[in-house]
């Protein structure tokens, strides 16, 4: 006997679950373009704010949009598998 369950869901509730994937998606790569571009496109203004002793531009650059892209990685892996087991589509630990 297989260890899986059968994990089969309605066509209006897998298009719920896409629907809710898709928007987390896009709000994901919304803050990705955000930290990875838009902030950089600031940077002169930003130099102007000094944290410990750098320029907050250089910050950015350097070491903030990373902080923010690890962060941005587990947030959203969180997100989706409260998403799936919503829907009950979960995987198994």
């Amino acid at each position: 006997m297989s260890m899986q369950q059968d994990k089969r869901i309605s066509p209006e509730e897998a298009e719920r679950h896409w629907s809710r994937t898709k928007n987390l998606m896009w709000i994901t790569l919304l803050l990705w373009f955000i930290f990875g571009y838009v902030i950089h496109a600031f940077a002169r203004p930003l130099n102007e704010i000094v944290i410990f002793g750098f320029p907050l531009g250089f910050y950015m650059a350097a070491q903030g949009s990373l902080i923010v892209f690890v962060v941005l990685i587990f947030w959203y892996a969180w997100k989706q598998n409260k998403i799936d087991e919503e829907f009950g589509v979960a995987e198994e630990e």
